[in-house]
């Protein structure tokens, strides 16, 4: 049996199912509630079911995975080989997870560590991409750890929704709250800072929102090689047609992402959200 660093996130990272499987990159799913029914995010709803529910303005939460369910996987990882495991997770600014893996961490067979990235989404996707091939290329546990967090706070996420509703009623509005009372009358790009949901700027319509997230993306990326990720929830084609542009300007593009995000940052953000992760190498 081989010795190994394992790498563990959660779905929020939304990570290509290739690159989780090619690295050997374990992903434990955060819970979404729709009525009264409980989904595993990434397996059990699909963000189809998800847009519908929303606008069809039904009740949708999100939960944490337990403290068990941590344990189970970092007691599985370490019968199947595992020296060590290092654990990144959304910003617990945002979520109980953190606290869930830490819990579990405590009672592991082997040593966890567990990484608060202050970051969602493929913010935390390239995170968990850094660490695993550090720990291929023989990295230690701090390695890996050091790793991603470089690359965490290196990372950066703009993204426009079409409302702040969904937002405010899941309680991750933020400082963005003072937005609201300007709601209707703008279209807010927003940022994650310090491992919370900011605002950036207001624009007055939807396009002129969709390009300014364009340029701030493209000046973010600079001359550097960078990884992107474009985001989207029920925007397809214009998470495509951004995709495309971005390919265009960006100059030290190494790799390019577009997914349509999962079940926990929709049930928070809504349809038609637009954004763009930046991430240098």
């Amino acid at each position: 049996m081989s010795r190994h660093v394992a790498i563990v996130t959660d779905s929020t990272a939304y990570l290509p199912p290739r690159a989780m499987e090619r690295h050997g990159i374990t992903t434990v799913p955060l819970t979404v509630v729709l009525g009264d029914r409980a989904f595993e995010e990434g397996t059990e709803i699909s963000t189809r079911s998800l847009a519908h529910a929303l606008q069809k303005r039904r009740s949708v939460t999100t939960s944490r995975p337990s403290p068990q369910v941590f344990a189970e996987t970092y007691r599985r990882l370490a019968e199947s080989g595992a020296s060590g495991i290092v654990s990144l997770h959304l910003s617990a600014e945002l979520s109980g997870t953190y606290d869930a893996a830490v819990l579990a961490a405590r009672e592991a067979p082997v040593p966890v560590r567990v990484v608060d990235t202050g970051v969602i989404a493929m913010a935390l996707g390239f995170c968990a991409l850094t660490a695993a091939e550090t720990a291929e290329a023989g990295g230690t546990v701090d390695e890996a750890v050091t790793a991603a967090e470089k690359r965490a706070a290196g990372t950066s996420a703009v993204f426009y929704v079409d409302t702040l509703d969904y937002l405010r009623r899941g309680g991750r509005i933020g400082a963005a709250q003072k937005l609201l009372g300007s709601a209707l009358a703008v279209k807010p790009l927003l940022q994650l800072e310090d491992g919370r949901i900011e605002p950036l700027e207001k624009v007055r319509t939807a396009s002129k929102a969709i390009a300014r997230l364009e340029e701030l993306t493209v000046e973010r990326a600079g001359n550097a090689e960078v990884d992107i990720a474009v985001h989207h929830l029920a925007a397809a084609d214009g998470a495509a047609a951004l995709a495309d542009r971005l390919r265009a300007r960006v100059p030290g593009l190494a790799d390019l992402h577009v997914s349509e995000v999962g079940a926990v940052i929709g049930a928070h953000t809504g349809p038609g959200l637009l954004g763009a992760v930046v991430s240098p190498r």
